[in-house]
């Protein structure tokens, strides 16, 4: 049985949109396909009569600089992140997680766009996004707009995106002197597909004080996790171990972790995340030197 009846290749944004405004309903956008396809054949997601590919849209596959902020579209696939010269000066939380994202043959397919549009809470390319207080681009037939990436997230799989609007990238702001970031995962040992906990952490240093810091954290509630009351605490402290050790009673207050028979106890996570929060602090305040 067909789980499409119309395929549709646009060439601009502007094309994307307008299709999934006016096509035949269900109609819903693809790129690299590695979730939605095995969803749609496995009867996980409800049949489509449109899809509409993404992957020819010139604009979706940018990744350059743009003024103050690196540009990465939502159409590029992670390996390309990866080994991008620009995304290791200044998204090296970013670069971390898309390289753990499954197996090369998914990495060269699957896009950040896709791994965001997907809304889970764990989400590795999310998650290395966050820490770096990036930007989604959001194109609907009838207007472009920015908004904060965090605001994209309403529940577990749902954002805010609707029926005839896309992703069309991300802008991050560039890395200044002194400033770095690190992503952390864990994961099932049988496995790629399943994240027990992923965390990234961004910083920027003054002599031996953290001047300012932000931290990502996923699953740790029902959306992508910012740990906000983490990230003040830390801002004007000096680099210890004694500052490390309070930030992890901090964002073990905050963060909401529960029990998942697929991947982990909620009491293990509490557990994985003060070490993966230690060590992903560590390794940004050494490459911000």
């Amino acid at each position: 049985m067909s789980i499409w009846k119309e395929y549709l290749h646009p060439q601009s944004v502007k094309e994307a949109v307008d299709a999934l405004a006016s096509a035949p309903t269900p109609a819903i956008p693809i790129a690299g396909g590695t979730d939605l396809m095995l969803d749609l054949q496995q009867g996980r997601h409800a049949p489509v009569h449109t899809l509409v590919d993404l992957t020819g849209i010139a604009e979706m596959r940018a990744l350059e600089i743009r003024g103050e902020k690196l540009f990465i579209g939502a159409g590029v696939p992670h390996n390309r992140i990866v080994e991008s010269a620009l995304a290791q000066e200044h998204a090296q939380s970013l670069v971390e997680s898309c390289g753990l994202i499954g197996g090369p043959q998914v990495r060269n397919s699957a896009t950040l766009g896709g791994n965001v549009a997907h809304a889970l809470p764990a989400a590795d390319g999310t998650i290395g996004l966050l820490a770096l207080e990036a930007e989604a681009e959001i194109a609907s037939p009838s207007s472009r707009r920015l908004l904060p990436l965090n605001q994209l997230f309403i529940g577990p799989g749902k954002s805010i995106l609707k029926a005839d609007e896309i992703l069309v990238g991300f802008y991050i702001p560039l890395q200044k002197p002194h400033q770095a970031s690190a992503f952390n995962r864990v994961m099932r040992a049988q496995g790629i597909a399943l994240p027990i906990l992923n965390l990234a952490a961004w910083l920027e240093r003054d002599g031996d004080t953290i001047h300012a810091a932000r931290i990502s954290v996923g699953p740790a509630g029902p959306t992508p996790f910012r740990a906000s009351q983490t990230e003040t605490f830390l801002a004007g402290k000096t680099f210890t171990l004694e500052t490390i050790s309070a930030a992890q009673a901090t964002l073990l207050a905050e963060a909401k972790f529960r029990t998942s028979p697929a991947r982990a106890t909620a009491e293990y996570r509490r557990e994985l995340v003060v070490v993966l929060l230690k060590n992903a602090l560590s390794k940004a305040w050494e490459r911000a030197k």
